[in-house]
């Protein structure tokens, strides 16, 4: 005897709702492994969209080369230092390059930015008069760094807004006199706020010009030398061009680094990928103590029903509308758990976002959608077998059990 779905779908429905704390159980260990899998998700695509917007902030057509070749993993310069350290002459030689655009020394350090009796601890970025255009930041006030000799010393500062808050409050910081170190420098500017790159506040710091800060410091080398390229498209050129002119000078060695801002994010995204999915595995295993749970509660409402299956056999329906019946069960529970897990989910990151304004969250549509396919694929899975056992039992012993 053929059944009616919207009959077979009233009795499923009937059913679960007859076993009203059991099947919220069921629900629940689904509906946990869901939200883990949303949440964790959420927080490795939004730290995937924050570092994104980081490195974005500066433009995609920017070049970095540091001293030191990293062949595998580690950092330039470590264990063995460079045959040739980066010079500002070797930043000066690739200024005459096709397809570049601008040329930024960078020698930094920490130092102790004093005016008034008021001083803080701020990282220092010895540059020339080009970084505003490479980094796409301006100044709020004054003007920046004047175009020099990356061998002069200046006594010039230009002071990142929160910095010169500090130091002077409200009043004007231009033509006032900070110390830093045994340094006097004039402060010529204040920049527009520019916020924080992964940790470093690039609002809580001065730059000077960059023979100042390898005076400063004791340098006699560059940290790093960044380039600023007229397209990106342009960029793979560029790099060629770069590597060629540097080993000419470095006597043939490749003993530098070059990174551009896609290889940084791909290098990111690669990295946050493989967390991401480790962790979001590792909550799976929530699903799969969800689908236990369904698979042991269906096994059990099969042998509790065995006279309710009799009957339904001796009324003519057939086996395999029986199977269908406690396999749409178990995929009814698991979808409810989805859903149910999926609020939670939603409900704990409102709750994050308002404890934590700053956490990265974001919920890729992908991920909502895989986790309702996962349910689905759960319910069935964890079905099956209760399913196959009510749909084998023969009628006239099923009805003996009543």
């Amino acid at each position: 005897m053929a059944v009616p779905a919207a009959e077979l779908f009233r009795f499923v429905l009937g059913s679960v709702a007859g076993h009203r704390l059991r099947s919220s159980l069921s629900v629940l260990g689904v509906g946990i492994g869901v939200a883990a899998v949303v949440l964790l998700t959420s927080l490795g695509e939004g730290t995937r969209r924050y570092i994104v917007g980081q490195f974005s902030q500066f433009g995609t057509n920017l070049l970095a080369v540091n001293p030191g070749k990293v062949k595998t993993m580690g950092l330039p310069g470590v264990f063995g230092g460079t045959t040739h350290p980066l010079t500002p002459e070797d930043a000066e030689s690739l200024r005459r390059l096709p397809g570049v655009e601008a040329v930024i020394p960078v020698a930094m350090g920490q130092g102790r930015v004093e005016h008034g009796g008021r001083g803080r601890s701020v990282y220092l970025y010895g540059v020339n008069h080009e970084l505003p255009k490479a980094w796409g930041v301006g100044t709020a006030q004054g003007s920046f760094l004047p175009p020099m000799d990356p061998g002069r010393r200046a006594s010039l500062t230009v002071l990142g807004p929160k910095l010169a808050r500090e130091l002077f409050g409200t009043a004007s910081p231009l033509g006032q006199r900070v110390r830093v170190g045994s340094e006097s420098l004039v402060v010529i500017g204040v920049m527009e706020p520019k916020g924080q790159l992964l940790g470093f506040d690039l609002d809580d710091t001065a730059y000077l010009p960059v023979g100042t800060a390898m005076g400063l410091f004791n340098l006699s080398e560059l940290h790093e030398i960044d380039l600023l390229t007229t397209r990106s498209e342009g960029v793979p050129a560029v790099v060629a061009q770069v590597k060629a002119a540097l080993m000419a000078r470095h006597r043939g060695e490749e003993d530098f680094t070059l990174t551009t801002q896609t290889e940084m994010l791909e290098v990111f995204g690669r990295v946050i990928g493989i967390v991401t999915l480790a962790v979001t595995a590792i909550a799976g295993i929530s699903l799969v103590v969800g689908a236990m749970g369904i698979l042991t509660v269906m096994w059990i409402s099969v042998s509790e029903r065995t006279a309710e299956i009799g009957l339904l056999r001796a009324l003519g329906v057939e086996a395999p509308t029986v199977q269908a019946l406690f396999l749409l069960e178990a995929i009814l529970l698991a979808l409810g758990g989805g859903l149910g897990g999926l609020a939670l989910g939603a409900l704990v990151q409102l709750v994050l976002r308002l404890a934590v304004p700053g956490l990265p969250l974001a919920t890729p549509p992908g991920a909502v959608v895989a986790a309702l396919l996962m349910t689905l694929g759960v319910g069935a899975a964890a079905g099956v077998l209760p399913a196959r056992r009510a749909a084998s039992l023969d009628p006239i012993e099923a009805l003996r059990a009543e």
